[in-house]
C-alpha cells in the first residue's frame, strides 16, 4: 500500500489521473471473458510490441504519413460477450463479440466508441482512431461487430442476421464501456463518441438513429448506405457489368466520379465482386447468379432483409459525416451525398465532402499527387468538442 500511495502522489504531482480504485480487478458488465493489462503504451507504437493488437486489422487502411503517436500509459481489457460464432481468431479464443477497451492513465472525460471497418476484427481502428483519441486523453472501446471476415453472413439464421449483430454488439459495448469508465475513474464520461470507418460508419449513423441517449456525437467516414432504394446492391452489379463489358460510361452511370477511373481497376479486383457476392449471401442467399447480373429490383427477399438494417436519417444527436468525391467503392453521389439529404431536417447533421479523396487511404502511398487522406480528417473531426473539459 505504501507504494502504491508514492506511486500515486508521484502521478498527481506529474499531473497525471489516478483512478482511485486503480488497484482494483476492473469488470466489463456482461463480459464472458476478459483480460486485464497495465501497459507502458497504449498506442500501436506500444502494443505492437506487447502484443496487445492485431496490425493484420488494420493492414492498409492508413496511409505511411499519417503521424504516429506514442507513449500513453494505462489499462487494456481484452475480452468477448456471450457468443456462438467463431469467425474471430483472434488471441486464439475462436470466438466472436470480442471487444478491446483502453483506458488512459491521463483522462481527458471523454470516451470513444467504434465498430470494426469492413468485416475486421476489432482492432481495425488501432491506427485511425485509437492511437490518436488515447493521445487526446480519450479512453476507447471497440467491438468485432459479433462476425468478422468474408464469411461472415455464415452467422445467423435469418437474411440479415449478421448485419443486425453489428447493430446489437455497437449497443451492447458503448453500455458496457461506459459503466466500465465510470468504474474505473470513479465519474461517468462527459463526453461519448461514436466514430465509425465504412460498416463502422454505418454503425455510427444507427447508433445516433436507434440510441442517442448511449452518445453525445457521432463521426462517420464514408458510411456504408443501407435504404430501401439506395444500398451497393444498386451501384455495385452494373459497375461490374460495366467494367466486364469495357464500358466507363456504365461506370460512370452507376454514381463513380470519371475523374477515378485509374481506381476502378483495383477496386473491380479486390472489391467489387467480392464485396456483392458476400453481400447477396448475406442478404439474398437464394441468389446464384453472377454478379454483374445481379438485379436488386427484381429481389424481393433482398428489399425484405435490407428493411432490417436500413437507416433513416432520423438522427438525434449531432453527426459529422466525411466522404471522398473519389471513392470507389461507395461511390459519394450514391452513398453520403443521399443520406446528407436524408438527416438534413434533423438540423444535426454536418457534412463534409472531400475532393479526391478515396475509401481507403492505404491507396494515397500509391497516388500521392492524386489522392487526399482522409482518416486526419475523421480524427480532427473527433476530436473537435464544445464542452469545457
Amino acid at each position: 500500500m505504501r507504494r502504491l500511495a508514492f506511486f500515486s502522489a508521484v502521478l498527481l504531482l506529474t499531473g497525471l489521473t489516478v483512478p482511485a480504485n486503480a488497484h482494483r480487478q476492473v469488470r466489463v458488465p456482461g463480459a464472458e471473458y476478459q483480460q486485464l493489462a497495465h501497459l507502458d503504451d497504449l498506442t500501436t507504437a506500444g502494443t505492437v510490441a506487447s502484443g496487445h493488437t492485431n496490425p493484420a486489422d488494420y493492414a492498409g487502411l492508413t496511409h505511411s504519413g499519417l503521424p504516429q503517436q506514442s507513449g500513453v500509459p494505462g489499462v487494456q481489457i481484452d475480452g468477448y460477450f456471450p457468443d456462438t460464432s467463431h469467425t474471430n481468431t483472434n488471441h486464439g479464443w475462436n470466438h466472436d463479440s470480442q471487444f478491446v477497451i483502453r483506458l488512459p492513465q491521463r483522462w481527458n472525460g471523454g470516451l470513444v466508441v467504434s465498430g470494426s471497418p469492413g468485416v475486421r476484427a476489432q482492432y481495425a481502428n488501432d491506427k485511425s482512431i485509437s492511437d490518436y483519441v488515447l493521445s487526446l486523453g480519450y479512453a476507447y472501446a471497440a467491438t468485432d461487430k459479433g462476425n468478422t471476415g468474408a464469411a461472415f453472413y455464415t452467422d445467423g439464421v435469418k437474411p440479415g442476421d449478421a448485419i443486425v449483430e453489428w447493430n446489437l454488439r455497437t449497443t451492447q459495448l458503448a453500455r458496457a464501456a461506459r459503466a466500465t469508465v465510470a468504474q474505473y475513474y470513479g465519474r461517468p464520461a462527459r463526453e461519448v463518441v461514436a466514430a465509425g470507418i465504412s460498416n463502422g460508419g454505418y454503425l455510427v449513423r444507427w447508433q445516433l438513429e436507434n440510441h442517442p441517449e448511449l452518445f453525445t456525437r457521432g463521426v462517420d467516414l464514408e458510411g456504408t448506405l443501407w435504404t430501401a432504394d439506395k444500398n451497393l446492391f444498386t451501384f455495385l452489379p452494373p459497375a461490374i457489368k460495366g467494367y466486364e463489358q469495357q464500358s466507363p460510361e456504365a461506370i460512370v452511370a452507376a454514381g463513380f466520379d470519371p475523374r477515378s477511373d485509374f481506381l476502378w481497376n483495383y477496386h473491380y479486383t479486390v472489391y467489387w465482386k467480392l464485396t456483392q457476392r458476400i453481400y447477396a449471401a448475406e442478404l439474398d442467399p437464394t441468389y446464384t447468379g453472377a454478379e454483374a447480373d445481379y438485379d436488386y429490383a427484381s429481389r424481393p427477399q433482398a428489399h425484405q432483409a435490407v428493411a432490417r438494417i436500413a437507416l433513416t436519417g432520423n438522427i438525434r444527436k449531432p453527426l459529422v459525416t466525411i466522404h471522398g468525391t473519389y471513392d470507389s467503392l461507395l461511390p459519394i453521389t450514391q452513398d453520403s451525398d443521399v443520406y446528407a439529404a436524408m438527416a438534413r431536417h434533423t438540423g444535426l447533421h454536418t457534412y463534409q465532402r472531400v475532393e479526391a479523396g478515396n475509401h481507403v487511404d492505404g491507396l494515397v502511398d500509391a497516388y500521392p499527387d492524386r489522392l487526399v487522406p482522409l482518416v486526419p480528417l475523421l480524427q480532427q473531426a473527433i476530436a473537435q468538442t464544445k464542452r469545457e473539459w
